[in-house]
């Protein structure tokens, strides 16, 4: 993840009003969202359910009256005897996760909630995703058990955690945090405007993008074996209707790559998607990261394999950073992720 600066700084420098900038790996959707702030027309597309449904609900937003109106319905036709056994039959770790009525209330609303084909629904099926686990002392903000926020942590994992310092879910109301948090994300105004938001993997962009407008592209690739998405986010994918444990390879195969070559196969194709769909004259700017690779071999990697794009690219600036503070720490102790990022500005004729 990026923060908001770093994609208002190249917005910025290298587009104009209208402009279009494109994110082929969108995640939490900052790159499209800041995009649209900026009075720029924004294009994203992701393979992962948690990021469509999150980058949507950013640059696609409903009026808020919409979304109160029809948290109100849903709260009104919660009967919790109808979810009682859907909650309890669920694996150990939902029970320790979340106490009896708010896993009831989540049971209901990912049944219900029509999250890829109404914006209003995708809304409210967002501001779950932002609640359903995190910290405790965080003045009631999340839904679950004691959990890092980014994160979902494995299953075993977290029982014994809890387990060990006697933590209990605590008692939350689903509906009336959802509805809170739905008051406070609208005391701003969305942005002017929506992004185009693709379902689907980033190697199909030329099948849907036949105009060559895009004049930037901002985005970070999936990282050189440091962190499988899927896996990291498997508690979030399980409220949008996937399986109840942890999986890879479900949505997509190019979350982990433990092999380097396979790994630059994968940028390859990124190359190839981006170099039929650019415009002229456009920019390239990419942030990337390992724990195998010292900064200066992914650094000469990337440029090399910008090749594949079939256009005259060439690298116009580029920064190395150290990563510190990361939130898993704090659960895991001692776990290595990404250490260093590469941030990398590509010209393209």
């Amino acid at each position: 993840m990026f923060p908001e600066s770093f994609v208002e700084q190249w917005v910025n420098k290298l587009t104009r009003k209208n402009d279009v900038v494109l994110d082929p790996f969108c995640g939490r959707g900052t790159t499209p969202f800041q995009s649209l702030l900026m009075g720029r027309r924004a294009i994203a597309c992701d393979v992962n359910d948690v990021a469509f449904c999150l980058t949507r609900a950013k640059t696609c937003a409903p009026c808020v009256s919409s979304v109160l109106r029809r948290l109100g319905l849903v709260s009104k036709q919660f009967d919790a005897r109808s979810w009682k056994n859907e909650a309890y039959n669920l694996p150990v770790f939902f029970q320790y996760a979340f106490s009896r009525r708010t896993l009831q209330q989540i049971c209901y609303l990912r049944s219900i909630l029509s999250w890829r084909t109404s914006r209003v629904d995708n809304l409210i099926a967002a501001l779950v995703l932002g609640a359903l686990h995190g910290e405790m002392d965080k003045s009631n903000a999340y839904l679950s058990n004691q959990m890092p926020r980014t994160i979902s942590t494995k299953p075993d994992y977290s029982v014994r955690f809890w387990q060990q310092r006697g933590l209990e879910a605590p008692e939350r109301d689903v509906f009336e945090l959802i509805r809170n948090r739905a008051l406070f994300r609208y005391e701003s105004e969305p942005p002017k405007g929506a992004a185009t938001i693709l379902h689907q993997d980033m190697r199909l962009l030329p099948a849907k993008l036949i105009a060559r407008d895009i004049k930037c592209v901002i985005t970070s690739p999936p990282y050189l074996d440091v962190t499988n998405y899927e896996e990291d986010q498997w508690l979030r994918l399980w409220f949008l209707g996937g399986p109840s444990h942890p999986v890879r390879s479900r949505l997509s195969r190019d979350d982990r790559h433990t092999s380097a070559s396979r790994y630059w196969e994968f940028i390859a194709d990124m190359w190839r998607s981006l170099g039929s769909v650019l415009a002229p004259k456009s920019h390239v700017v990419l942030r990337i990261g390992s724990r195998k690779l010292q900064p200066d071999h992914l650094l000469e990697t990337l440029v090399s394999s910008s090749t594949f794009s079939g256009r005259k690219t060439k690298l116009a600036s580029h920064n190395i950073s150290e990563l510190r503070n990361r939130q898993t720490d704090a659960f895991r102790p001692g776990s290595k992720g990404c250490l260093v990022e590469v941030d990398a500005h590509f010209e393209i004729a």
